[in-house]
């Protein structure tokens, strides 16, 4: 008994010494709780939307302070012509636009029904319709407003149109989030554990003695998941597209060139945990807890960042996924070129050249 007591001292020892596995055991779980409870958030906030009053009375005024002051939308630009409207969606900085029809107070009381038309970008359908919804609820509500007050049966009728996914379908906002994921997982996961299973089974030095340089044998490892992770890429394009109608509107070539781009960054990535990682369970569980976790809450796949606390949308800046996302969603579904992603794209590509000089610099300094 003494032995055996003895022997559960020594793990716990061993327990509390390995870092990493306090981290695992505490660490994760809080955070795992506190991403939960404040990411996975489907109410609506501050959403960014533009007005095209083609009215200008007193009405719609009144009509657009009680939408803005509602403080579910964040007015970002008032519109002048129709023309302006595509330019809104393709920058990307607008989900929703609402149109107000030319003498709407007048139709209003002269009629008893003026009508306001409702533009979102349902490209994530999701968030299209928790505009559209709360959108017209604020309409809803001023309506009833007005009949008390004028006891006249007038109406505001909203008229919606979503843009870009006009069917609401949900495999399109999940097709650009499954390739993420799986390139996430498949390219940083099993290069970080390639390479510390060389360090762990203690063929690495083998490797170092050989003619080879480090930068060789880095090369020579996450080659083959470049070409595996593209396959996998392309696949996934194709059924999405094949089976499930997911269309593709932007330019293909374009599409591959930065899918190859977020595949180096996600090598990058694998290289530096491998690193950081003396075995290959711990290159495993940073990979899967440390990545996955944060690409499926942070990047905006599943849950709008705008609607998390302000400092999970800070964080969300410093998660890959979010941008490779972005761009996947403005080549695929709204069909725009370079001109309207090399912000996200500059982006990934310095967070390749990071991620590849500091793993590059510690893979060094690890084995001299």
């Amino acid at each position: 008994m003494k032995r055996f007591l003895g022997f559960v001292k020594k793990e716990f020892y061993h327990i509390f010494r390995d870092y990493r596995t306090l981290l695992v055991l505490f660490g994760m779980p809080i955070a795992q709780v506190l991403l939960f409870g404040f990411a996975i958030n489907t109410d609506l906030k501050d959403a960014r939307i533009a007005i095209l009053n083609n009215s200008k009375d007193e009405m719609t005024r009144k009509l657009t302070r009680k939408i803005i002051s509602s403080g579910y939308f964040l007015l970002k630009e008032n519109l002048t012509t129709t023309a302006e409207i595509e330019k809104s969606f393709q920058s990307g900085k607008i989900k929703e636009v609402i149109i107000f029809q030319e003498d709407f107070e007048k139709k209003y009381l002269k009629d008893g029904k003026a009508s306001v038309q409702l533009l979102a970008d349902a490209s994530d359908p999701n968030n299209a319709n928790l505009l559209v919804n709360y959108t017209s609820a604020i309409i809803n509500n001023f309506q009833r407003e007005l009949m008390r007050e004028q006891k006249v049966p007038y109406q505001i009728i909203p008229e919606v149109r979503l843009r870009y996914n006009p069917e609401m379908k949900s495999v399109f906002m999940f097709v650009p989030g499954i390739i993420t994921i799986l390139l996430m997982l498949v390219c940083a996961m099993m290069t970080s554990i390639s390479i510390a299973r060389e360090k762990e089974l203690g063929t690495m030095e083998v490797l170092l003695v050989s003619p080879l340089k480090p930068l060789q044998i880095i090369a020579g490892k996450v080659i083959p998941y470049v070409l595996l992770s593209l396959i996998n890429a392309v696949t996934i394009i194709m059924l999405g597209k094949w089976v499930f109608g997911m269309p593709m509107t932007g330019s293909y070539f374009l599409l591959l060139f930065v899918v190859i781009v977020f595949i180096i960054m996600v090598l990058s990535l694998g290289i530096f945990i491998s690193t950081v990682s003396n075995n290959q369970m711990t290159a495993m569980l940073i990979s899967l807890v440390g990545l996955l976790l944060p690409t499926i809450l942070l990047s905006g796949f599943v849950f709008p960042t705008e609607n998390m606390p302000l400092i999970l949308q800070w964080l969300s800046y410093i998660v890959p996924a979010k941008w490779f996302i972005i761009i996947l969603k403005t080549v695929m579904l709204k069909g725009l070129g370079l001109s309207y992603i090399w912000k996200e794209l500059i982006i990934l590509i310095g967070m390749t050249l990071f991620f590849l000089i500091l793993g590059m610099k510690k893979f060094k300094i690890r084995l001299e």
